[in-house]
């Protein structure tokens, strides 16, 4: 499944890209286990500064999974169950990397693209997107570890209105509902997104990290440790902060080491 998830290098920005547009990038099985190992490994990297996500082609970052290889893989419990693991994995590992993600979306995002895209820190599509969960129509359900990222982009009441509903959608009705960050004209989306990536990579890789991290840290209502509220001045001590303060007063470009 090398082939069908893809890393392309670019300096500090990685781009991971589902790879199979003949199906419209449909995921399958073997593609979420490889997507999988992908983050966790791209999460390890200090080298990488932001990863860019996006489908094959223009026509669609993805439309869900593929339906064709249900019988084989997905057809009773025993096997949605193994399935499902398999998917958890690779959410956790997307949802909790420590490096910015960025979700660049041509075309058709909906299903488990939806779910994918939803996990990234920004998502930028453009004008002739079209978005949706329509999985009522195959009697299956968003799990647990599938609708939490729905719920925080959107809240319950939109994220039930979309899962009851299952309409496919435009992106001007997914900005307003808080799925997407951006949008912008078909042709733009891949420029807007690696500026973006480039943006955010430009930055100390630390300072985005320790974002990441309380940010997540925040949604879970326990009350902050000692320990964790003076991780918020940990950045002061750090060489970054001396290479941005000094870049800041001689109005240069900071060249941050991340250390």
């Amino acid at each position: 499944m090398a082939d069908t998830i893809l890393v392309e290098r670019d300096g500090n920005i990685a781009t991971v890209v589902l790879n199979r547009p003949e199906k419209l990038n449909a995921l399958t099985k073997p593609m979420w286990q490889r997507l999988g190992d992908v983050f966790l490994e791209l999460g390890a990297d200090d080298a990488v500064r932001c990863i860019v996500i996006r489908g094959a082609g223009e026509k669609a970052f993805a439309p869900g999974n593929d339906i064709s290889e249900f019988d084989r893989e997905r057809s009773n419990v025993e096997q949605a169950r193994a399935y499902g693991q398999v998917m958890t994995r690779t959410i956790e590992a997307i949802g909790h990397c420590r490096h910015p993600v960025v979700a660049q979306i041509h075309g058709i995002c909906v299903g488990g693209g939806l779910e994918i895209a939803g996990l990234a820190d920004f998502r930028i599509c453009g004008e002739s997107s079209r978005f949706g969960v329509p999985i009522n129509r195959l009697g299956l359900v968003m799990a647990y570890s599938e609708i939490g990222a729905l719920i925080r982009l959107a809240g319950e009441a939109v994220a039930l209105e979309i899962l009851l509903e299952g309409r496919v959608f435009d992106a001007r009705e997914a900005k307003e509902k808080g799925l997407v960050t951006r949008v912008v004209p078909d042709a733009e989306v891949e420029a807007e997104a690696r500026a973006t990536a480039r943006r955010i990579a430009d930055g100390a890789p630390l300072v985005a990290r320790w974002h990441k991290k309380f940010a997540r840290r925040l949604r879970d209502a326990r009350p902050l440790t000692a320990e964790e509220l003076d991780e918020g001045f940990a950045c002061y001590g750090t060489e970054d902060f001396r290479i941005g303060r000094q870049a800041f007063l001689a109005k240069a470009k900071p060249d941050f080491k991340g250390r």
